[in-house]
């Protein structure tokens, strides 16, 4: 495991990166061969699937929580430029890989400012989104931009309290209704720029500040359990009511939706990462090793997907749906997971093991 050198490894976060990781490649996969890309209000109790993006929201909530215990722990004296440079090692070896691929698939379209978009991902027409291969990509945009401001956020936080959170949320939802009725399509704009996402990073920032302080012994499964029935009945909600791939440009519901799914989550993983209870050793291994390559597996699973929707086409060997959904996860997944394994031993790991500590100083205790 290459854990990291400013906090005490968790392996419950690593389970939660794999889970948001399956969660978009399970989502993809249903889409590109069954579902097209469509609204599915009829399937009852599959939200989580013709939904799946909601692994986005579920990586967002988990940065935000992850970087606030470091805060946390260490008072928020956070040197900025090593964070910094520790970001840009854990993110662009890879993505730079991607938008390698990206922009030589469209060389004849290339100009020379498509390079801003290495630093622009989800805006305009960045090569990344030009196909499915390396369309999942957008992302990386919009989580380094929050790099960029954590640290200042993380220490007000810690000086003023959660309210200076809670406070710039309310802040962020006024500028968010404006853009929401200003934007010709604001779905599209709510879902992927920071300016909707941007509460999702400071609601898993609230959710570490509060349980750090609150959470004093371990919880029982019951909070984890009620906390992954509200995100399955939430992800139900939604599905039937406010899908993303509804062909209204313009939807209310998503004004608070990202809040809403970001709340949700935050209480999942809160709940996992204090739970008192462990998986059987083997899944523990196999959940820890699968988190540990998440940002692999989220990167290349695109591809291939890709390959195999050209060699298979659309699965038809059994007259139930599901059975042929439940099948191609799999044929989608093993391969997957060898490419997200050997691509983080080979991109990924000697990068990291270049991180240093951008912590000033580890407090004994939590306050």
């Amino acid at each position: 495991m290459t854990a990291s050198t400013n906090i005490p490894w968790n392996p419950r976060l690593a389970h939660l990166r794999l889970l948001a990781a399956l969660l978009v490649l399970e989502f993809h996969t249903y889409h590109s061969f069954f579902g097209h890309w469509q609204p599915q209000p009829a399937l009852q109790g599959w939200g989580w699937l013709v939904e799946g993006h909601t692994g986005v929201t579920l990586f967002f909530v988990l940065s935000g929580y992850l970087f606030m215990s470091i805060a946390v722990r260490c008072g928020g004296e956070i040197d900025y430029w090593k964070f910094m440079r520790n970001r840009v090692l854990r993110i662009f070896p890879l993505f730079l890989l991607v938008f390698m691929v990206a922009v030589s698939i469209q060389r004849d379209a290339f100009q020379p400012q498509d390079v801003l978009y290495l630093f622009f991902s989800n805006l305009g027409t960045a090569p990344t989104s030009g196909q499915f291969i390396t369309g999942a990509a957008w992302t990386i945009s919009v989580e380094f931009s929050f790099y960029l401001i954590f640290p200042f956020i993380a220490r007000f936080a810690l000086a003023e309290g959660p309210g200076y959170l809670v406070r710039l949320m309310g802040l962020l939802i006024l500028f968010k209704v404006g853009a929401f009725w200003a934007s010709a399509k604001p779905t599209l704009m709510i879902y992927s720029t920071l300016i909707g996402r941007l509460d999702q990073f400071l609601l898993g920032m609230l959710a570490a500040q509060l349980a750090l302080r609150h959470i004093k012994k371990d919880l029982h499964g019951a909070w984890l359990l009620v906390a992954l029935m509200l995100m399955w009945t939430l992800l139900e909600v939604q599905a039937r009511y406010a899908s993303y791939f509804l062909p209204l440009a313009t939807q209310p519901f998503w004004l608070a939706w990202p809040t809403i799914e970001a709340l949700g989550w935050a209480m999942v993983v809160v709940a996992h990462a204090n739970w008192r209870g462990q998986f059987w050793t083997w899944a523990e291994v196999l959940a820890q090793r699968g988190g540990e390559a998440s940002f692999s597996l989220y990167l290349w699973h695109g591809l291939v997907i890709t390959v195999l929707s050209q060699c298979l086409g659309t699965p038809a060997w059994f007259a139930d749906w599901r059975i042929n959904a439940a099948l191609m996860g799999g044929i989608v997944l093993i391969p997957a997971w060898v490419v997200a394994r050997l691509s983080y031993r080979t991109i990924e790991a000697p990068f990291l093991h270049m991180r240093s500590r951008y912590v000033l100083r580890i407090r004994s205790s939590i306050s």
